[in-house]
């Protein structure tokens, strides 16, 4: 007999709605890192030029070669004259300032592309990992696809002007909170406000860096077509929050959203635990064992981001099919918990069981019958 509880003591909070803040950017989304619950959208799913927020793929390729061990970061690429004529100096963009033929540090490209957004490095890395900067974007493709980002496609490892080159700021935002989460002893690089490289010293570019305390990351963009753009990510308190804006005006507007979006999510948003991991949810009943019940238990932590102050709206019951029959194991899922968030959202969660419980010898079986088909099992 398939049996629900419904749960009323836990508190419930329901998401402020999202017209309650508005933003002169054409794409936004704001991620809260820990619950990946979406804060703010704005046409968040629709492709766009990233411009050179489109470097993240390139660092996350990097990173994740790192990680592996196929490479260092004091392995050393060669600068070919196509890196440098699309890149470098004479290029007229964003440079590291690299030279013809010379050898450059892994861990000196990082902190060009990141910091300084140099195309040149970013040609440099995918010429030298992939052979050239085509089949590097089909690596880049390939690895978006793995991370599940939907509407993005690479041509380039820069981000210079593509029509072919897309991504969405929810696809943006998978992608810098991916590099956050597997690549923790990399990602400090992002907070470095300058690098100085073949003596030639220049600054980040990220405002929020100046601007905002907890502020660590990720990577400004501009384009003509792309207008001025910002994945972003601060830390404030125990909680981190993860924006893409893009399609403004002015570099003084991108710098004036991007706090104001930020600042929203912190002042208005924070994490409640519904749940604490290992927390007893609810008794089941346990046919032909040694015990007549066990402890179901939640195996995680369940954290909503919620508008701060909110206290309605959520409800909460538990499912399993009654009664189970032993034997039962240790940490096996014998239930679910099923939460119905106000916008009628339904998310599950498994439910363990909290220890072994025996199945009963013939004998005792046999006593239960008995009991079972005169009085009902009780």
């Amino acid at each position: 007999m398939k049996r629900t509880l419904l749960m009323m003591s836990v508190a419930a909070f329901y998401c402020l709605d999202a017209n309650a803040f508005e933003t002169n950017a054409k794409n936004a989304i704001l991620v809260d890192f820990d619950t990946g619950a979406y804060i703010y959208t704005k046409n968040h799913e629709d492709q766009m030029p990233p411009a050179s927020m489109s470097k993240l793929m390139t660092v996350y390729i990097i990173f994740d070669k790192l990680k592996t061990g196929t490479l260092s970061l004091d392995d050393e690429f060669t600068v070919s004259e196509n890196a440098w004529r699309k890149g470098g100096a004479a290029s007229g963009g964003s440079t590291m300032f690299l030279k013809i033929g010379e050898n450059v540090k892994v861990d000196d490209l990082l902190r060009g592309i990141i910091v300084q957004s140099g195309n040149d490095a970013c040609i440099v890395a995918a010429e030298n990992i992939a052979g050239s900067e085509e089949d590097f974007a089909m690596l880049m493709n390939e690895t978006a696809e793995k991370l599940g980002l939907k509407n993005s496609v690479f041509a380039n490892s820069t981000g210079l002007p593509d029509e072919n080159q897309k991504m969405s700021a929810e696809d943006l935002a998978i992608l810098a909170r991916a590099i956050i989460k597997e690549f923790p002893q990399y990602y400090h690089i992002f907070q470095e406000k300058e690098f100085t490289y073949n003596g030639i010293k220049q600054g980040n570019r990220n405002p929020l860096l100046y601007s905002m305390s907890g502020a660590d990351g990720l990577k400004t963009g501009h384009t003509e077509e792309a207008g001025f753009c910002l994945t972003g990510s601060a830390v404030r308190g125990n909680r981190r929050l993860i924006e893409v804006i893009a399609g403004l005006s002015s570099n003084k507007e991108r710098s004036e959203e991007s706090e104001r979006l930020m600042s929203y999510g912190f002042r208005e948003f924070n994490n409640y635990t519904l749940f604490k991991k290992g927390q007893v949810i609810e008794q089941a009943k346990v046919w032909y064992g040694a015990k007549k019940t066990v402890d179901m238990v939640i195996p995680v932590d369940v954290v909503q981001t919620l508008e701060k102050n909110q206290t309605k709206g959520y409800k909460f019951k538990v499912v399993y099919d009654e009664p189970l029959k032993a034997p039962v194991k240790k940490g096996s899922v014998i239930g679910k918990i099923v939460m119905t968030t106000p916008a009628g959202e339904v998310q599950k969660f498994d439910l363990l069981a909290a220890e072994d419980v025996a199945k009963i010898g013939v004998f005792k079986h046999l006593i239960e019958n008995v009991k079972y088909y005169i009085g009902g099992n009780k």
